[in-house]
């Protein structure tokens, strides 16, 4: 579990979401078909962040295919709108990777504690999971951080290579927690916080 083990002590392959662990949140049965509209708002919001997400696995294909070398990755980057971002944060995430840990921050404080709260302890189990996925998360955007800022110092294949195979486990991870946070809470956040 990831609150007992030192993440940053793990090699890139064994940070997972041990997806088989995952417990259910229980029905919320007074919940409408308007409170589980309202609850899908999640959903919105974090496609926001998977379609940045998807601009920096397209820099990565480009280079991967061959229409640009791993040392040209700098200027394709910065050719982005993302470009200031990466400049003010010196990663591929940059700011939505800073806003993905803000948004992370918001529900570990007060959304799933109010969630939590609201439903009498019965989402207890689901909040504990999704507080210890936040934790892979936080530590996949620091070493894409500095994976990132790696490469820019020295593009090569190598260094270029860790970069990707950190964003795709990032990615991954994010796709599969986001899938799990909208299934598991779409009712109680429409019922118990009427919108995200």
């Amino acid at each position: 579990m990831p609150g007992m083990t030192d993440l940053s002590t793990l090699p890139l392959d064994d940070l997972d979401l041990d997806e088989s662990a995952r417990p259910k949140a229980p029905k919320v049965p007074a919940a409408t078909d308007r409170h589980r509209r309202q609850g899908r708002q999640l959903a919105a919001i974090h496609r926001h962040y998977l379609m940045e997400m998807a601009q920096i696995g397209a820099v990565l294909a480009r280079i991967e295919a061959g229409d640009a070398p791993p040392k040209d990755l700098k200027q394709i980057v910065l050719s982005l709108d993302m470009a200031e971002n990466f400049r003010a944060f010196g990663n591929l995430c940059g700011h939505e990777c800073r806003m993905l840990k803000i948004h992370h921050d918001i529900e570990g404080a007060d959304m799933f504690p109010r969630i939590d709260a609201a439903g009498g302890g019965m989402f207890r189990e689901v909040v504990a999971k999704l507080l210890s996925e936040h934790e892979v998360v936080h530590e996949l955007i620091i070493r894409l951080g500095r994976a990132a800022e790696a490469l820019v110092e020295d593009p090569s294949e190598a260094k270029f290579a860790h970069a990707a195979a950190t964003y795709r486990k990032l990615e991954e991870i994010v796709r599969s927690h986001f899938g799990y946070e909208e299934t598991e809470l779409v009712e109680a956040i429409g019922y118990y916080l009427g919108s995200v």
